[in-house]
């Protein structure tokens, strides 16, 4: 079969490539973006792919065409060429849902945040301890080649998205999957393109909960007064709380051995099972931690294994990805794009590095930050920063300036001028220059290296 992904650069599309290329499919894609990581994956494994959207870039040989969400609504030229020509066509989690997760053992992970690192941990434990799990990431681990694979044993660790899944499935990816193990990471209000409000997207993860079988396991945060919400609503699944120790109510627990929760102490019902020391920091990750311990438990393996698992994760690439090291200036491409992200990851690295200097530079491009919904708590959300400079774009839908409190935070339009500021203040190094984008920010991370180089 021929299978045509409309959206193939996108992480949840790009991994729909190569698991139906592994499935024996001739595969082929179109995008308007075509960036790395996703585009050099998808080249490395042959697969075909055309931009822009357009009538002639959709192959009328095609047998079925997976339609992604980003960028291709009705009025798509791509998308009307499909209806036009009467194709059969899905969306990239409907087509997941049928011809890949039937019946195998499905570990989702679903959540605001932390969900492309907690599936990578997951899928790692269940490789490290002998098995040959099945998955698909929202990025490129560190411990693996590809983001998605088919795999030979039962599990299937899946990072389950609660956007929605296309122009004509108004319902939430997640909604696809079915698991048997579901972790539900956090949950705050996001997607204000999508959901109006907190209490939408509360309704979706409800659904979820109710699919959830009574011999699965749900694991959660014990302390998230969001998702108590939804579980309060009805849960016919048992539950695992995890959070800091000594908070109350959970039966996994992270005890921090160093402030950056660079090394931190596991315990199960009030037993240590080991600790993990790794590269990661941040208490965010701790936490991403418990949960993958946790659904991995549920799946047959044993805290202790875990934990030995954990101490050699890699983590996923644009997850606070050091990119350069070059005297006494480190820069980090990272992915955070919403305020609780941006504070764990800026807490997690002042932690690390002590008094040195910390340079955030943000892009607010997810459709949440360019509305304004957080426009109220992104100042805030920086104070781990020595110096901040904001991004903004054309399309921002409020006044970014403003809304800036301090004079050690600023703003521009022009990358140029960005780069300009980043490389005079690196004069103070050593610094820290963390780049936040959840897009290819205009080619900002390369840039500013070659700046620094003089190439």
């Amino acid at each position: 079969m021929h299978i045509h992904i409309l959206g193939i650069c996108g992480t949840l599309m790009g991994s729909i490539a190569l698991l139906a290329r592994e499935l024996g499919h001739e595969v082929s894609g179109s995008d308007e973006n075509v960036y790395p990581p996703m585009s050099t994956q998808l080249e490395t494994a042959g697969i075909r792919l055309a931009s822009p959207y357009t009538e002639a870039n959709v192959p009328k040989d095609a047998d079925l065409i997976v339609i992604g969400n980003a960028g291709l609504p009705r009025g798509n030229p791509a998308v009307e060429a499909v209806l036009n020509r009467r194709m059969p066509y899905t969306s990239g989690a409907e087509w997941i849902g049928r011809y890949v997760l039937q019946g195998r053992w499905v570990i989702a992970v679903a959540g605001t945040h932390g969900k492309t690192t907690t599936t990578s941990m997951i899928a790692w434990i269940l490789e490290y301890s002998g098995m040959n799990p099945g998955f698909l990431i929202g990025g490129i681990p560190g411990n693996f080649q590809e983001s998605a694979r088919l795999g030979k044993d039962p599990f299937f660790v899946i990072e389950a998205d609660e956007y929605d899944t296309s122009y004509f499935d108004r319902r939430s990816k997640f909604l696809h999957y079915r698991p048997m193990t579901a972790v539900l990471n956090n949950l705050e209000y996001d997607h204000a393109d999508i959901f109006p409000d907190l209490a939408a997207i509360q309704n979706q993860f409800h659904l979820l909960v109710r699919s959830i079988p009574g011999k699965g396991l749900i694991v959660h945060p014990a302390a998230d007064d969001n998702l108590r919400e939804v579980l309060d609503r009805g849960c016919w699944t048992p539950t695992l709380g995890f959070a800091n120790k000594p908070e109350e109510n959970a039966s996994i627990t992270g005890e921090l051995k160093q402030p950056d929760a660079g090394k931190f102490e596991v315990i199960l019902e009030d037993q240590s099972v080991g600790t993990v020391q790794w590269s990661l920091s941040g208490r965010h990750n701790m936490h991403n931690a418990l949960a993958a311990i946790g659904a991995t438990r549920h799946a047959g393996i044993k805290p202790e294994q875990a934990v030995e698992a954990l101490c050699q994760f890699k983590n996923v690439k644009r997850r606070m990805e050091l990119i350069f090291e070059s005297a006494g200036v480190m820069i980090y491409d990272d992915f955070a794009h919403h305020p609780s992200a941006i504070i764990s990851t800026l807490d997690g690295l002042r932690k690390k590095v002590g008094k040195e200097t910390i340079l955030a530079i943000i892009e607010p491009g997810s459709h949440t930050m360019k509305k304004g919904t957080h426009k109220n708590t992104l100042p805030d959300s920086v104070n781990d920063a020595d110096h901040v400079i904001w991004f903004e774009p054309d399309n921002l839908q409020w006044d970014l300036r403003s809304a800036l409190r301090t004079t050690r935070q600023r703003v521009s339009g022009d990358i140029d001028e960005i780069i300009s500021w980043a490389v005079a203040l690196c004069q103070t190094a050593p610094i820290h220059i963390v780049i936040m984008s959840n897009s290819g920010f205009a080619g900002m991370h390369r840039r500013l290296i070659s700046q620094l180089t003089g190439r």
